[in-house]
């Protein structure tokens, strides 16, 4: 069993992200499994290896060490252009011209031919050369666009169950130059041998699409588990307008990382009792936490947390 824990280095980790981690360390180590850790920094303007340094910290700090180097998407260009040029040699790769605006307005209209609410319908896909060309005189620049056909995959999921999806025309590249994230991930997971993706459950509805592009360039489909969020004491997503939900927040409040470990625990359905970590790092408890640890028995409500509340200790 190899796992990941996939984090983009453009802030802190807070208690949701933290919490994200363990149940992919816990689902990785509690049957003898690797667990490595992946930096989602394809953005070069909001990723930075100051704030890398500050995650894999943080993560160490809770005892979940990566097995092995971490991989940076940076530095994987050239692997995410070679699986382009491969669905482009079978015709399923087109330039798309729309602007962020144009594609905002096409995703809100209403679709008639099943796909989700957001999906790009299409709208350069059969485009005239003419017409590029005249996108070209006016100075727009081209990303490149998968092809699809009306595909819908059904997956079982380890913990949402039955999850059904529709595929659009999903970005491969950005008009930058970029490689878009859907790609990246199915490459990353593929030649890192991960077969197992625990990740928090917002991301469930790009699955269908990450197994279109499995599907097309023959690599193997991992297992998902799409985990619920935390949130704040208002019901939404956990952020830092809700006070103290970085580790050195809590920090400051007096909870020590064992302590927040423990918390984090107890939210994933795991009781480590204060008395038996009284002596111990984190990376003790942490695997013991992840022997205790039941992707079963795992809660399927979003975990609340009011930073402002008694902290337990």
């Amino acid at each position: 069993m190899t796992g990941r824990f996939a984090p983009s280095p453009t802030g802190v980790l807070h208690l949701g992200n933290l919490r994200t981690a363990l149940l992919s360390w816990c689902a990785a180590k509690r049957d003898g499994g690797r667990w490595l850790v992946r930096m989602e920094d394809l953005d070069p303007v909001t990723s930075s290896r100051d704030h890398e340094r500050r995650q894999l910290d943080d993560l160490a700090r809770l005892g979940l060490l990566p097995d092995g180097e971490v991989v940076r998407q940076s530095e994987r260009f050239d692997r995410y252009r070679a699986a382009i040029e491969r669905l482009s040699a079978d015709d399923l790769v087109y330039p798309c011209y729309c602007t962020r605006r144009e594609i905002r307005e096409a995703a809100a209209a209403p679709h008639g031919d099943g796909l989700p609410d957001g999906a790009y319908p299409g709208t350069c896909r059969e485009s005239s050369d003419e017409q590029l060309r005249a996108h070209e005189r006016d100075g727009r620049r081209a990303a490149l666009r998968l092809r699809t056909n009306g595909e819908r995959y059904t997956f079982t999921d380890l913990v949402l169950g039955e999850v059904t999806g529709a595929v659009d025309d999903v970005v491969l590249q950005r008009n930058d130059g970029v490689p878009a994230y859907n790609l990246a991930v199915v490459v990353d997971d593929h030649e890192q041998g991960v077969d197992q993706v625990v990740r928090g459950d917002d991301l469930a509805s790009s699955t269908p699409r990450q197994l279109h592009l499995h599907h097309l360039l023959g690599f193997r489909v991992p297992a998902y588990a799409h985990v619920p969020l935390v949130v704040g004491p208002d019901g939404s997503r956990l952020a830092k307008r809700h006070g103290a939900v970085t580790l050195d927040d809590l920090a400051a409040r007096g909870m020590t990382d064992v302590q927040v470990l423990r918390l984090l625990a107890g939210s994933i359905g795991v009781v480590v009792p204060p008395e038996a970590t009284a002596a111990e790092t984190a990376a003790q408890v942490a695997e013991k936490v992840a022997a205790g640890f039941d992707l079963a028995s795992l809660p399927r409500d979003p975990w609340r947390f009011d930073p402002s509340g008694d902290l337990p200790r």
